[in-house]
């Protein structure tokens, strides 16, 4: 019976892998039926030129009402799709960077026969790519054009040539032509501003940034260049926003789902961890001495309430307990106390596993986001920085006395003895008073030294109002 589940949950895993490994092919293979349906509406209603009035060979209004609707949901779809192959591309390609999307069994509709590299499959997903580039061309927007223009990367003394959708599957992807465009103008935001500071000149930064603000505005190419930058800005922060939310989600739902399926008592593993601990051995019921002590302390409450409702129940003159109803009635204590420590120690070794298993994405994540961290970094510099100088000075003090303040010691200790109780830990006061005593020193020293080193010189009035708000 376990081994039949075991194999109906590593299939539909496999299953589930499957679809979502395939998501950019069977994406692209439906913007391409879209394409294909509005190039078969070309050819048959307007001699294979662009669906409109004009083209309509005698069409009236009303007969090409008939063909606005449906062009425009061909339209729409194959927008959404093109979107969704993009987007699960990027996704795939950060989370397998060496699996291949194509799953070999499912080869394309146009090209019969087995493809067995990777050359062939990016040459049938580049033709299909041009083909949709060159029926979506047709449709598109002035705006569109306009802002397609606006946003060819601009290098001094060389010419460079805005990448088609054609070249989505290449060598260069959309990924890595992001994250170039990400990093382009703004690599380190703090450290320009820090080369600012430094700098002195004869004139104050202020009015030296009110004369760049009116050359950018009197310059002829200022719309362009503030197109560009707004849509460096746009990949930049997707990109931070995206990689955030995948380094916060991905260990957590880890975590999860190895804690609550993966080492549930059905499946082998957790039905192994939980035999460990069963109460048929008393010396392996606790894992540490603390969950002991904790046993005989409940146990001694419990026969001290027996033992005081019994001269209780004799002073009013009620029938007192006969001692092998107390023996009784202790035994049954007993063995509900250690049917719940062996659960407890347990899940104790579970939650170090599910942790375990987190902390291991986690790190996977980082080390394969080296690209994704540095883009990060500068997002939130230049969204701390650019905050005003009250919010800096509120989050400043917010931090600083949760983790540093003066009341901050009771909030540590409760955190370390609830991570100790979650991983079946006793407990050390003598620890806990150690780390008490020294770590929020170090982060309030490192807090000091970073409003002395960087913001006293970004914003000096940041660091006044936050003298002000701590007085």
């Amino acid at each position: 019976m376990t081994t039949s589940l075991w194999s109906r949950m590593t299939g539909y895993v496999q299953r589930a892998e499957r679809w979502y490994l395939t998501t950019p092919d069977r994406a692209l293979d439906r913007a391409y039926d879209a394409a294909l349906t509005i190039q078969s509406l070309e050819n048959e209603h307007f001699g294979g030129q662009k669906i409109s009035l004009q083209n309509g060979n005698g069409l009236g209004q009303a007969s090409f009402g008939y063909f606005e609707p449906e062009l425009q949901s061909r339209l729409k779809e194959l927008r959404l799709r093109l979107m969704e192959y993009r987007n699960s591309r990027s996704t795939v390609s950060f989370t397998n960077p060496n699996q291949d999307t194509r799953s070999r069994s499912e080869l394309p509709r146009e090209y019969p026969g087995e493809l067995r590299s990777a050359t062939d499959q990016q040459l049938v997903q580049l033709e299909k790519l041009k083909f949709i580039d060159q029926v979506l061309v047709r449709y598109r927007s002035d705006r569109e054009i306009v802002l397609s223009q606006a946003i060819v990367p601009v290098a001094p003394k060389k010419t460079v040539v805005a990448p088609s959708s054609s070249r989505i599957s290449s060598n260069a992807s959309i990924r890595d032509r992001e994250f170039e465009a990400a990093t382009r103008q703004v690599d380190n935001p703090l450290g320009k501003i820090e080369a600012m500071t430094d700098s002195a000149g004869v004139l104050p930064r202020s009015i030296l940034g009110t004369i760049n603000r009116l050359r950018r505005d009197l310059d002829p190419d200022g719309e362009t260049d503030a197109v560009q930058e707004f849509q460096t800005r746009r990949i930049r922060t997707k990109i931070a926003v995206r990689f955030i939310l995948t380094l916060v989600a991905v260990p957590i739902l880890v975590q999860l789902s190895v804690r609550n399926f993966a080492l549930t008592d059905r499946l082998p593993p957790g039905h192994l961890i939980q035999n460990q601990f069963a109460i048929v051995n008393p010396a392996k019921i606790f894992l540490n001495s603390e969950m002991t002590e904790k046993a005989l302390q409940e146990l001694s409450r419990y026969e001290e309430r027996l033992k005081f409702e019994n001269i209780l129940k004799e002073a009013i003159g009620q029938e007192i307990l006969s001692p092998e109803i107390r023996e009784e009635k202790v035994r049954t204590k007993v063995t509900s106390l250690a049917k719940d420590f062996s659960h407890h120690s347990a899940e104790a070794v579970k939650n170090w596993i599910a942790d375990l298993a987190g902390v291991v994405a986690f790190m996977i994540i980082l080390v394969n986001g080296k690209r994704e961290m540095k883009v990060v970094g500068g997002f939130l510099d230049e969204l701390t920085y650019g905050l005003s100088d009250s919010a800096k000075a509120f989050i400043i003090i917010l931090f600083t006395d949760i983790f540093v303040g003066f009341h901050s010691p009771h909030g540590w200790e409760v955190l370390l003895e609830g991570i100790a109780d979650h991983w079946g830990v006793a407990a050390n006061r003598s620890y806990i008073s150690l780390f008490i005593a020294t770590f929020p020193v170090i982060l309030d020293t490192i807090f000091k030294y970073w409003i002395f080193r960087h913001l006293n010189r970004i914003s000096p009035s940041a660091v006044a109002t936050y003298k002000e708000m701590n007085e």
